[in-house]
């Protein structure tokens, strides 16, 4: 019997135990006393069993729960330049791990090559015809965007960028490649770009550790790591770990432990193939351990899924399938 109905049971009992006293004064209302007795001092029970649901976190943060009809929150980590091999095993053990305990991709690939083509496509379901990686300044992006039709619902998008040294920088610098943050394309989002495409912090402190922290994370976050952090100028490994200290803030947060938050970790292209195979990974508490995402799936899927995930318009990917089923999401 489920905690609740044993509960309901509890009180129909306790109720049919004060009727039948009214009838037999003394052996009955030492039998009321007796029964009562025993279900009360069992009501704390009932209501623990009933109350204990396992929360996730960093050490478990995929569990296999009931999955909301909507979440809350979308977080897409973008990696770069590897194929799905050579971010697992070994050298990248972070992230073999967070695969392992949650669920990957068997066969998900990027859309083009360079670079900025697929954060496009990623980010509106289309190349818009562009195929090399220059700034802003060169490609003025009318239409909607995942960030738009979320401002359009009238929840909040945010872009946590590493080392990017002005909020909504246009233009690279550094560590920093404006090229992986694609909301600086759309000219639908000049107005809020400078509020909502923020500098990202430290796993420890600033914009994004802190939204994590107080529960005040946007629906939808994208977040960019530096050239060195995302393996596209550094090992695998520096991203790895970098990955890994940032997962288990994310998967550790209160945000993550109210259960309607999903993760998806992918890298933007592989290292210039016409296979141009990437991993993908979900996390979320309604993933089971050990999810094999079966079948073939592009960022388009990403994007829909996502759409799917937030109650979203399905405008800019309808013609993709949702990973949802698959996914357990």
């Amino acid at each position: 019997m489920h905690g609740l109905s044993r509960v309901r049971a509890l009180v129909v009992g306790m109720a049919v135990v004060g009727l039948t006293s009214c009838g037999t004064p003394h052996a009955a209302e030492s039998a009321a006393s007796d029964v009562t007795a025993a279900r009360v001092s069992s009501v704390p029970r009932v209501l623990a069993a009933a109350a204990t649901v396992a929360a996730p976190s960093s050490r478990r943060p995929c569990l296999g729960t009931a999955a909301p009809t909507h979440y809350d929150h979308v977080i897409w980590i973008v990696m770069e330049n590897k194929a799905a091999a050579s971010v697992r095993g070994v050298a990248a053990p972070a992230t073999t791990s967070i695969a392992v305990r949650c669920g990957a991709s068997a066969d998900y690939h990027a859309v083009t090559h360079p670079s900025l083509p697929n954060y496009i496509a990623l980010t509106s379901g289309s190349t818009h015809g562009i195929t090399d990686d220059t700034n802003p300044s060169k490609h003025h992006l009318g239409g909607a965007s995942i960030f738009s039709l979320v401002a359009a619902s009238h929840r909040r998008w945010a872009t946590y960028a590493e080392s990017m040294p002005t909020t909504c920088a246009r233009a690279s610098s550094g560590r920093y490649a404006v090229r992986h943050n694609p909301a600086t394309y759309y000219t639908s989002l000049v107005k809020t770009c400078t509020t909502s495409n923020l500098a990202m912090g430290t796993p420890s402190a600033g914009l994004l550790a802190t939204a994590l922290r107080t529960g005040t994370l946007p629906a939808f976050t994208l977040m960019v790591p530096n050239l060195c952090n995302d393996t596209h100028d550094c090992s695998v490994s520096t991203g790895d770990r970098w990955l890994g200290r940032w997962l288990t803030t994310i998967t550790s947060s209160r945000t993550y432990a109210a259960g309607r938050t999903a993760v998806f970790i992918t890298w933007d292209e592989d290292d210039d193939t016409r296979v141009n195979r990437v991993l993908l990974i979900v996390v979320a508490p309604s993933v089971r351990p050990g999810t094999v995402i079966r079948g073939r799936y592009t960022h388009l899927n990403l994007l829909r899924t996502t759409e799917d995930l937030l109650g979203l318009p399905t405008t800019l990917a309808h013609t993709s399938a949702s990973l949802r089923r698959a996914g357990h999401l």
